[in-house]
């Protein structure tokens, strides 16, 4: 978290808060990179409390972020829904000098963390991985943001994709616009390209043995499909085998993808030729990086 952001976030605001949504004021801090985010108690049962800066965030895009998760807690789909305030707000507003912190209260994911040495790490892990995800993509289809709801933003729209602002080489700038220029001229319709949860890699759901519990919409943003499905792939190898050979992660991410590939197309289908532009999402996410 930025130092400016910390000086303004004083023990007060954090009181006011829990006061707003008639929380205890004991609490557990669970991080702090773009969002703090804490445990907290409504007489005891544990809820999670996310706190966003307006450098960060906006009131309308959080809004936007948390309109989509309650229609895809209404289809069925295994998220942490969001719990509305006292006065029946997803988002809450308190002004600190001459900015703003908004916060919004979830439901606690359900399962357990997932960690890389765990025996479950396995294929049948990987279908899950996908079916949940297939099953995101296959109602977003049908999804239309709820009256006075602004959009999220489309992935080519973000700072992230400013190159100047981070590369001095040409040579890499010109890369980057390369891979940029692919993918903004890949066809878009209804069935590859929508809003997307873009972060879903193992540390952004819990896991009860059966189910995939989903949290962290933060980067949510409109892009196509297969960028979804990429994200998991580069972190799941990555992470497994960051220092492995080529060969061993290449196996790694063969039987990655055809698992998490074979849960995905029981909810949602995917073609071969988007298969084939996997590679060119993971190198957008290496540039994003």
């Amino acid at each position: 978290m930025e130092q400016f952001v910390e000086n303004l976030f004083t023990q007060d605001v954090i009181e006011n808060i829990l006061n707003r949504f008639n929380l205890d004021h004991s609490y557990k801090k669970l991080g702090d990179f773009e969002n703090y985010v804490f445990e907290v108690y409504e007489l005891g049962k544990p809820k999670i409390l996310r706190i966003t800066h307006s450098s960060h965030r906006s009131k309308q895009e959080l809004e936007s972020e948390l309109d989509w998760i309650q229609y895809l807690n209404r289809c069925g789909i295994s998220i942490p829904n969001v719990l509305l305030s006292p006065d029946e707000k997803t988002v809450e507003e308190f002004t600190v000098e001459n900015s703003s912190f908004f916060a919004s209260l979830f439901e606690k994911a359900s399962g357990d963390p997932i960690t890389l040495d765990d025996s479950i790490f396995n294929e049948k892990l990987f279908y899950k991985w996908g079916k949940m995800i297939g099953k995101m993509h296959r109602h977003t289809k049908e999804y239309q943001p709820s009256e006075g709801i602004v959009p999220r933003q489309h992935w080519d729209s973000a700072d992230l994709l400013d190159f100047e602002k981070y590369y001095s080489n040409e040579e890499l700038l010109e890369h980057t616009r390369n891979v940029v220029g692919k993918i903004q001229q890949l066809a878009k319709s209804k069935d590859n390209y929508g809003l997307i949860h873009s972060d879903i890699h193992q540390g952004n759901f819990f896991y009860d043995g059966n189910t995939i519990h989903v949290f962290d919409f933060d980067d949510a943003s409109y892009h196509y499909f297969a960028s979804d499905i990429a994200i998991p792939l580069y972190y799941a190898t990555n992470s497994k085998h960051f220092y492995s050979t080529r060969d061993e992660r290449n196996r790694f991410a063969k039987k990655f993808l055809t698992a998490f590939l074979d849960g995905y197309e029981e909810e949602n289908k995917f073609s071969h030729d988007w298969v084939e532009m996997i590679p060119l999402f993971l190198q957008l996410r290496d540039i994003e990086l």
